[in-house]
C-alpha cells in the first residue's frame, strides 16, 4: 500500500527512490521494510513518508531528504552546504590508494568523502581539509566524528592554499569545474540543490586547475602525488595545465562508465 503510494507519486521507474522514502520515514533501512509490522504505518509515519514524496516529486534528491549517502564504505552526512558525493568521485580514493601515503591535504572538501574514506582505509594517515565554507566544513566535522578518524584529521577555513602550512605525500580535490555557460544545462537535481560555489567557479571552469597546477608543487615533499577530478570532457586540458606548470607523469583516469574522471601527477 505505502510503496504504491510512492509509485503513484513519483512514477513506476522510481520505485526503489520510494523504498527508500519510505525506510527513512520509519527509521530503518530498506532492507527491513517487509519486517514492519501493519501497525507500523501509523499517521506520523504517512504524513513523514508523504512529505518526503513531495520534495522529491519537486527534484529534490533522495540524498539530502534523508541527510545521508552511501559512497565507498560508508554512509556520509549530506545537506544543502555539501555537494553530493556521487559514485564518479570514489575513481579519486581508488587512485590514491594504489600508492603509500602518510599525509594528506584535500582541497575542497565539502562533506570529506574523499579525506575521510582514505583516512579511513590508512589507519596511520594524518589528513587536512580545506574549505571555504564553513557550513561545509560542520558537516565534515560529522562524518569524521561517525567515521571515528576524528583525531586524525585537521580542518581548515579558507580558500585553497591560503591556510595551508607543511607538506603532504598527497594531495586530492574534486573542485568547482562547471562551466558558467554550462550551469543552465545541469540536471535540476544538481543545479538547484547542489551549492552552486561547489559546482562552478565561473568563467571556462578551469581556473582551479590553473591555481593548483601553480601552487600544490610546493606543498608536496619529493614524488609527492596530486590527485584531482573533473570533467569528463576537460582531460585533455586538465593535463595540460599541468604539464604547462612541470608536473610529472601526467596521466588521465576514468570512471567506472569509461568517462575521463580524475588527472594524477607527480611534483614538478
Amino acid at each position: 500500500m505505502a510503496l504504491a503510494i510512492g509509485r503513484a507519486a513519483l512514477g513506476d521507474d522510481r520505485e526503489r527512490d520510494a523504498r527508500a522514502l519510505l525506510a527513512h520515514a520509519a527509521g530503518i533501512t530498506p532492507s527491513r521494510l517487509m519486517m514492519l509490522d501493519v501497525e507500523a504505518f501509523d499517521a506520523a509515519l504517512m504524513q513523514c513518508y508523504a512529505d518526503a514524496l513531495s520534495r522529491r516529486s519537486l527534484g529534490e534528491p533522495v540524498s539530502k531528504i534523508t541527510g545521508k549517502r552511501a559512497f565507498w564504505n560508508h554512509d556520509f552526512i549530506v545537506t544543502a552546504d555539501v555537494l553530493d558525493p556521487r559514485p564518479d568521485t570514489e575513481t579519486l580514493v581508488a587512485k590514491a590508494l594504489e600508492r603509500p601515503f602518510e599525509r594528506i591535504l584535500d582541497l575542497g572538501t565539502g562533506s570529506g568523502c574523499i579525506l575521510l574514506s582514505l583516512l579511513a582505509e590508512r589507519g596511520e594517515a594524518q589528513g587536512v581539509g580545506v574549505d571555504l565554507s564553513e557550513p561545509a566544513l560542520d558537516v565534515a566535522r560529522a562524518n569524521a566524528a561517525a567515521i571515528g578518524v576524528v583525531d586524525r584529521v585537521q580542518w581548515l577555513h579558507g580558500d585553497w592554499f591560503d591556510a595551508v602550512t607543511g607538506r603532504f605525500d598527497l594531495i586530492v580535490s574534486n573542485p568547482p569545474y562547471i562551466a558558467a555557460e554550462e550551469m543552465a544545462e545541469l540536471d535540476r537535481e544538481v543545479r538547484d540543490h547542489d551549492p552552486a560555489m561547489a559546482l562552478t567557479p565561473g568563467g571556462d571552469g578551469l581556473d582551479p586547475y590553473r591555481i593548483i597546477a601553480a601552487q600544490a608543487g610546493s606543498y608536496l615533499h619529493p614524488n609527492g602525488r596530486l590527485i584531482v577530478e573533473m570533467g569528463w570532457q576537460q582531460g585533455p586540458q586538465v593535463a595540460a595545465i599541468l604539464s604547462a606548470s612541470g608536473w610529472r607523469d601526467v596521466a588521465i583516469w576514468p570512471d567506472l562508465e569509461g568517462r575521463d574522471r580524475a588527472v594524477s601527477a607527480t611534483a614538478p
